[in-house]
C-alpha cells in the first residue's frame, strides 16, 4: 500500500536479476506487495549500505537460472545469500520466506517501495536525503571499462 493506503503497481511477468559479475541469475516469477526498506543493523551490515531493499518473493516463484548463490547464516533464523565470485547480496532467508534484493533485478526501478522496517536503525542521514545535491541527474550509458554484467539474460 502507498501512503495514501492505495495499491501499488507491480511490473507484470517474470522478472529477471542477478549479481553483479553474471554468475548467479534468478528469475522472479511474481513478486510480494512492495518492496520495503530494511534499516536493521544486520541488513545494513549485509548490504554494506545504510540500508537493505528488499521485495518478498514465494520460494515457489524463484528460479536460479545460472549458478547457485553461497549462503551465510546472519542468525540462527536467517539465511542471506550473496555470489561467492563477486559479492553482490541476493536474498534474505527465513522460515517467513524469502526476500530478494531490489538492486539485483534487472529493471529494479520499476519495482515500487511501499514501506520501511526497524526504523530504529535508521541511518541520521537519511533523513535530509530527498535535500541533497545530485551530481549525476542523467544515465551516462554503460562505462566501456565496467566489468559488470548487463541487466539482462545472456
Amino acid at each position: 500500500m502507498d501512503e495514501e493506503g492505495g495499491r501499488l503497481s507491480l511490473p507484470d511477468g517474470p522478472l529477471s536479476g542477478g549479481c553483479q559479475c553474471g554468475a548467479v541469475r534468478f528469475r522472479a516469477d511474481r513478486l510480494g506487495e512492495a518492496a520495503h526498506l530494511c534499516h536493521c543493523r544486520q541488513c545494513q551490515k549485509a548490504a554494506g549500505n545504510l540500508f537493505a531493499a528488499l521485495i518478498g518473493v514465494d520460494p515457489a516463484a524463484l528460479t536460479w537460472t545460472r549458478g547457485k548463490p553461497a549462503t551465510f547464516h546472519s542468525s540462527v533464523e536467517v539465511a542471506r545469500g550473496f555470489c561467492a565470485a563477486c559479492g553482490t547480496p541476493l536474498f534474505w532467508r527465513s522460515a517467513d520466506g524469502i526476500g530478494l534484493m531490489l538492486g539485483a533485478f534487472d529493471r529494479a526501478g520499476e519495482i515500487p517501495v511501499g514501506w520501511q522496517s526497524d526504523g530504529y536503525g535508521r541511518h541520521p542521514a537519511l533523513g535530509p536525503l530527498a535535500h541533497l545535491r545530485d551530481t549525476f541527474t542523467e544515465d551516462r550509458g554503460p562505462n566501456p571499462s565496467d566489468r559488470q554484467h548487463p541487466d539482462r539474460d545472456t
